[in-house]
């Protein structure tokens, strides 16, 4: 499996950093060293997006980070407790679902779930690191 030509384009033309591979019937997509904001406690790490058969006309669910991301103060997230294997890592399932209506199919994509991804996060980091 591939990416979309118009998700290959944004990747390249941003020079975001990125691998995909395939397993399980998923396209696999690797953000190695993916910034995260001040509040967690890692600068970086590696995020997975896993994208279905129907992708882009079927939204992705959920994302991955391996290693564990948690807050500066060792506190875990909601949803975020499940380890699971993937492309030969163990990696933290961050369970997160958009609503009914929320993926556009046609004018969503990687760009908007990564904006998405970006979001939740800079909202679960607290406004001040200690």
């Amino acid at each position: 499996m591939s990416l979309p030509e118009a998700d290959t384009e944004y990747l390249n033309q941003r020079g975001i950093a990125h691998e995909v591979t395939s397993e399980s019937g998923m396209t696999c997509v690797v953000f190695p060293s993916w910034p995260l904001p001040a509040g967690f406690d890692h600068g970086i790490a590696d995020l997975l997006i896993r994208l279905g058969p129907g992708y882009p006309d079927v939204h992705p669910d959920m994302w991955w980070f391996d290693p564990p991301v948690r807050l500066a103060n060792g506190q875990s997230l909601p949803q975020t407790e499940v380890f699971e294997p993937h492309l030969g890592r163990s990696w933290q399932r961050w369970s997160r679902h958009l609503s009914e209506g929320h993926w556009q199919s046609g004018v969503d994509c990687l760009e908007s779930f990564m904006a998405l991804i970006r979001r939740h996060l800079e909202q679960s980091a607290p406004e001040k690191v200690v």
